[in-house]
């Protein structure tokens, strides 16, 4: 018997593929086909008909969250009923069972314990922690609290739902708060999200693809005839819950769908609810979401496809919510107040409060080390997903780039939108091609700026405007023919190993070079304002021409030895009147009086009409060559 195209009910009897009619909400073999992703048109676009995602249909064509996740169906044909669904992509799914079987086959007893703290405590206030720094007075403003803080060694006798714990201040409640906090709108902000067009529900009816726990790694659901010591159903899947949750799982299967996993999708609703009020923290915040997601698999309740299908859903729902017209004063006044909140709290302002959201080490926030979250979040957004097919160029879903609005406030709606379709996933992932492409986000990777320049890219950061108008990093690898112009009085910092190839160019304010590559492959043109290099790790390399015309332009050069060049220059250098250097020294005692190399290239046209130093104590005299300027130092 080919047991991926029969499955046994709880009685062992053989069933066959059960295909059920539409008015049950199951999707029959034509409407299969037709939610293909190329039907990504069809239909009004999420963020105007996410309304629709209630349990009264769950068709793709009456449910607009049911719609966005048809790429499962090119993974699972759904069945008639909970375990009469069969493969369509036999190695996926066998994969996705064995992902669940090694995870908790090696999970530790702190792993077990901690999956059952993020199955049994309110999603909205677990995902609390990834503020850091700030996550206490949160927790303290918006009078956030639960009762789920540890875990039994083994299961427990009942079900345990989080409530107030006893002693709690009055007025307090379990999740993200209460309304009527000094945090009260950041709260209905979170509610919001999470709200009645929110749930996963209608998908895990609609798609009707079992829990890993009943799985077998051929993905059909045997039902051994056996109950286990808590009378549970016993099925032919390696996969191991654990022993906290045993008593918490649900005992109706058929009430009880895997995919999409409701917590993930909760998590990062909360997450993206809070990263939008607070975004100082949004990446640490994306980070958290995918986090407690995994837990899910730890715990053996879910699946990376469930989880995956979870964030894809709660990323177009939080869109969804945000972009709406009835929800603009809401989110306005949630961040207002968060910002007000947190600066009053902590003596910081609009340009500090960044800082301080981060000044914590590793050893007292988990988030504080950005390549280890990318190392942790990276894997996470495919998990067994592999790439094939055909290449389907990224069209970002209509209204994505509110997601972005407060992290990149200097950005125009189109620009965040750039900067979502230059980050996104490649096409080619079963499920994440689906209609709008929700799943191929990668929130994580846009909130460091863009991941390409395909046209000219002109930037405008105001230091007046505060926070992130001020001072900005873009941490991605930038690529693409285009090029940079920077605009305005803030500062934007490049960190990546950028190969774009069009011209960089300071128009004003402050372009700040953080690494070797950062200005990418092309010109470099100084016209206006500051360009400031401090790389850390060598010479910053400019692999065509570097252009300085401006009177009071200034090349800011941090140098940390004298055995190097800081600005390495393919082609010419030119140097036009009034231009100044100004020399950084962070370790003034390291350099003695000597001639230091500063700047090389193929020729050098002209002379700085300055040159100073930026330490007590020294001065600098300009040694001029044909190729190159060195300075030497000397004690005033």
């Amino acid at each position: 018997m080919d047991r991926r195209r029969f499955l046994r009910n709880s009685a062992g009897t053989s069933l066959g593929i059960l295909v059920a009619p539409t008015a049950l909400g199951l999707l029959t073999a034509q409407q299969q086909a037709a939610a293909a992703p190329a039907d990504a048109a069809q239909g009004a676009a999420f963020v105007d008909s996410y309304s629709t995602n209630t349990m009264a249909d769950l068709t793709p064509e009456g449910n607009a969250a049911v719609r966005i996740l048809t790429g499962m169906n090119r993974v699972w044909h759904t069945g008639g009923s909970w375990n009469t669904g069969s493969p369509l992509m036999a190695d996926l799914l066998r994969a996705n069972v064995r992902y669940c079987v090694r995870t908790t086959g090696q999970r530790t007893a702190a792993q077990a314990r901690e999956a059952f703290i993020y199955d049994r405590q309110h999603q909205s206030y677990a995902v609390i922690a990834g503020l850091g720094p700030l996550a206490d007075l949160y927790r303290a403003g918006a009078r956030a609290v639960t009762s789920i803080t540890t875990a039994p060694d083994s299961t427990p006798p009942a079900k345990i739902d989080d409530a107030v714990p006893a002693g709690a201040p009055a007025g307090s409640e379990i999740g993200p708060g209460a309304v009527d906090s000094e945090l009260g709108q950041v709260v209905a902000l979170v509610n919001t999200l999470r709200g009645p067009y929110a749930s996963g529900n209608p998908a895990k009816y609609a798609y009707r693809y079992p829990r890993p726990w009943r799985l077998t790694e051929d993905s059909a659901v045997v039902d051994t005839g056996a109950t286990d010591a808590l009378g549970y159903p016993v099925y032919a899947s390696d996969v191991v819950v654990a022993p906290q949750l045993l008593r918490q799982r649900s005992t109706s299967p058929a009430d009880d769908g895997g995919f999409v996993s409701g917590h993930t999708n909760a998590f990062h609703l909360a997450a993206l609810a809070l990263a939008y009020a607070v975004p100082e923290r949004f990446q640490e915040l994306v980070a958290r979401a995918f986090d407690l997601s995994h837990t899910r698999i730890t715990a053996g309740m879910h699946s990376p496809l469930d989880v995956v299908g979870g964030r894809t859903l709660a990323t177009a729902l939080a869109a969804a919510t945000l972009a709406d017209p009835r929800n603009a004063g809401l989110k306005a006044a949630a961040r207002a107040q968060a910002a007000a909140y947190f600066q009053a709290k902590t003596g910081t302002t609009a340009d500090t409060l960044y800082a301080f959201a981060h000044r914590a080490p590793v050893t007292e926030d988990p988030y504080a080390d950005r390549a280890a979250n990318a190392e942790q979040v990276t894997p996470r957004l495919t998990y067994v997903l592999h790439r094939g097919g055909r290449d389907v160029p990224m069209t970002v879903p209509k209204g994505a780039e509110v997601l972005l609005e407060t992290r990149l406030p200097y950005l125009d709606a189109a620009q965040r939108r750039e900067v979502l379709r230059t980050t996104a996933l490649p096409s080619g992932y079963a499920l994440l091609d689906g209609p709008e492409l929700w799943g191929r986000l990668n929130l994580f990777a846009a909130a460091d700026g863009y991941g390409s320049f395909e046209h000219d890219v002109t930037v405008e950061l105001d230091a007046a405007d505060g926070g992130f108008c001020a001072a900005d990093a873009w941490r991605n690898d930038i690529g693409g023919p285009g090029g940079l112009t920077k605009r305005g009085t803030g500062t934007l910092t490049l960190t990546g190993t950028n190969r774009y190839t069009g011209t960089t160019v300071v128009a004003a304010g402050v372009l700040a070079a953080a690494s070797r590559d950062a200005l990418g492959r092309g010109d470099v043109q100084v016209r206006g304002g500051t360009l400031r290099v401090d790389t850390r790790q060598g010479a910053l390399r400019v692999h065509g021409d570097y252009l300085q015309s401006a009177p009071g332009t200034r090349l800011e050069l941090t140098i940390r030895h004298g055995h190097a060049p800081v600005l390495t220059v393919a082609g010419r250098v030119t140097l036009g009147q009034g231009a100044q250097l100004v020399l950084r020294l962070p370790d003034a005692r390291a350099l003695g009086e000597e001639l230091i190399p500063v700047i090389t290239g193929r020729t050098l046209q002209g002379e700085f009409a300055g040159v100073t130093v930026d330490a007590d104590g020294y001065r600098a005299t300009p040694h001029y060559r044909h190729d190159g300027l060195a300075v030497r130092l000397t004690r005033c």
